[in-house]
């Protein structure tokens, strides 16, 4: 499916007040039990609203997380991925004590991603990419754990346009060792498998993506050139969950094993105030 982007103009009063109260949730570590106004129900809708909100804060964005939208949304909506932004002060170096933060109150998982970095910007102008022309401006390609979290509960049962105003559902990124060879592609078939606390929770490979996981750098420079929002070199892309999106809870052991290309561990922390 050819992702169709849509233009998004000025942000509306309730895609700004939306913004505000999930951008005070956020600050407050607070969880919110229902949706803080009414739901989008468009990629142009929610886009405004998350366009609102990045307008809002002064943390620098490193990087962003793409995901995928699954059959029979992917027809209803038009694309089969979004996008949302990652911050500078949520990104770090996989160690062997690393910790992801969710928000206890509100939604948390975990996903096990390939991260593309960014290393040329493309010309002005340019809004549609080919693999060959989006896989030329990367120039590495690593292995990472991506936090989904937001302090509203319901955000993942909610469909792609509630998720895209909130960050995407996007609360950090944990980045592995780098992939040797990726432009082979190799690394797309090799099998991946998520445990929390020892217990498989998932498995699956990147060649199941829909036009691979440099279909989602494709959409995802794309969708920024589309919304006026001009790309970095050094940014980070989380092109999609490979073996799937695993809930957790504050206090569980999160391990993903990509065979050769490296094994992460991570425990899983309550966010706190910002």
């Amino acid at each position: 499916m050819k992702e169709r982007m849509v233009r998004v103009g000025g942000n509306s009063k309730m895609a700004d007040a939306i913004a505000e109260r999930f951008l005070a949730a956020r600050r407050a570590a607070q969880g919110l039990a229902d949706y803080p106004g009414t739901p989008p129900e468009t990629l142009a809708e929610a886009y405004a609203i998350q366009d609102a909100a990045l307008a809002r804060v002064d943390q620098e964005v490193a990087g962003w997380k793409v995901g995928r939208i699954l059959p029979p949304l992917d027809a209803q909506y038009g694309c089969n991925r979004l996008a949302g932004p990652i911050f500078a002060d949520t990104v770090a170096a996989i160690a062997a004590d690393a910790e992801g933060y969710m928000f206890a109150d509100g939604f948390g998982a975990i996903e096990a991603e390939y991260l593309f970095r960014i290393g040329s910007t493309p010309p002005a102008g340019q809004t549609d990419f080919t693999l060959e022309e989006a896989a030329d401006h990367i120039d590495a390609v690593h292995i990472g754990v991506e936090i989904a979290s937001s302090p509203f509960a319901g955000i993942n049962g909610m469909g792609p346009a509630v998720t895209i105003s909130d960050f995407g559902n996007n609360n950090g990124l944990l980045i592995g060792p780098a992939v040797a060879d990726w432009r082979s592609g190799a690394y797309s078939k090799q099998s991946v498998t998520t445990r929390i606390d020892g217990i498989v929770v998932g498995s699956g490979k990147a060649a199941a993506f829909a036009r691979g996981a440099i279909g989602s750098v494709s959409f995802l420079l794309g969708n920024l050139a589309a919304r006026g929002i001009s790309i970095r070199e050094g940014w980070w892309i989380s092109t999609g969950a490979v073996t799937g999106v695993h809930p957790v809870r504050p206090g569980q052991a999160v391990e993903m094993d990509f065979g050769p290309l490296g094994t992460l561990h991570c425990r899983i922390g309550a966010q706190e105030p910002r």
